[in-house]
């Protein structure tokens, strides 16, 4: 474990080499089919990582954003997602980053979020999580009435789930701030936020949020309370308050 976690640190630094020269650039923005953006910055930072990867772990499987799968049957599978918040990215916010995930048989092992310009590495491994080399835990909050409460985007909630229901648990807790893509997720880790939810999800952007939120001692489930790496969604919290979350969501 030890070997791969120094990997994922390799990794991160020499893809947030790559990132950090095309941010607050002009970048040409292409259009993926699923309407989603795409740069320079996420394709070659994807293909450099993929690069590493084959060279180091030959026999290991691949999936990523941009390029798809690779070595599909493979018991160890690493799962990227380059730039997480390439919208954020484009426009010069900070929120994105770059993911990393090491599966064993389906199962999260270790997950890595990076921001390369705010120069944080954060890691989980379901029992332990660290910001640059510090531990960090989850913070306490008993109730939603003292809840910070992030999500990315919130038309997605009405394209995807209930926007009601979301309204609800809005109105019910503190704070309600659009801090999202994977930084909401640092956030909720560090103890600095409650509550961080994406009501819609692909397996590279919520892979390597369940070793972190784990490893900090929250709770991280899909939208409807199960298994998030079986999901397409997330809600991440502290795990006091999660299934009053879960019950809101869902009208329940």
């Amino acid at each position: 474990m030890n070997d791969f976690k120094k990997f994922c640190k390799v990794l991160a630094e020499e893809s947030g080499k790559i990132i950090k020269q095309y941010f607050r650039t002009s970048l040409n923005v292409e259009t993926k089919k699923d309407e989603s953006p795409v740069t320079i910055a996420d394709k070659k930072s994807e293909e450099l990582m993929r690069a590493m990867i084959m060279k180091e772990f030959p026999g290991h499987g691949i999936l990523g954003e941009e390029f798809g799968e690779y070595n599909p049957s493979a018991e160890y599978k690493w799962v990227l997602d380059p730039i997480d918040g390439t919208k954020s990215f484009i426009c010069g916010a900070t929120t994105f980053g770059t993911m990393i995930a090491l599966l064993k048989n389906d199962e999260p092992l270790l997950g890595v979020i990076n921001q390369p310009v705010l120069n944080e590495f954060v890691i989980g491994d379901n029992v332990s999580a660290e910001l640059n080399g510090s531990k960090i835990k989850v913070r306490e909050c008993s109730s939603l009435s003292s809840a910070v409460l992030l999500t990315t985007d919130l038309l997605n909630f009405e394209k995807f789930r209930n926007l009601q229901n979301f309204e609800q648990l809005i109105r019910k807790t503190k704070l309600f701030r659009m801090w999202g893509d994977c930084y909401g997720y640092t956030l909720v880790a560090s103890g600095f936020a409650d509550i961080m939810i994406d009501p819609i999800m692909n397996k590279w952007d919520l892979a390597a949020l369940i070793p972190i939120i784990k490893g900090a001692g929250g709770t991280i489930t899909d939208y409807s309370g199960g298994n998030p790496i079986k999901g397409d969604s997330i809600v991440a919290t502290g795990g006091t308050i999660h299934n009053e979350v879960i019950a809101l969501l869902n009208g329940r």
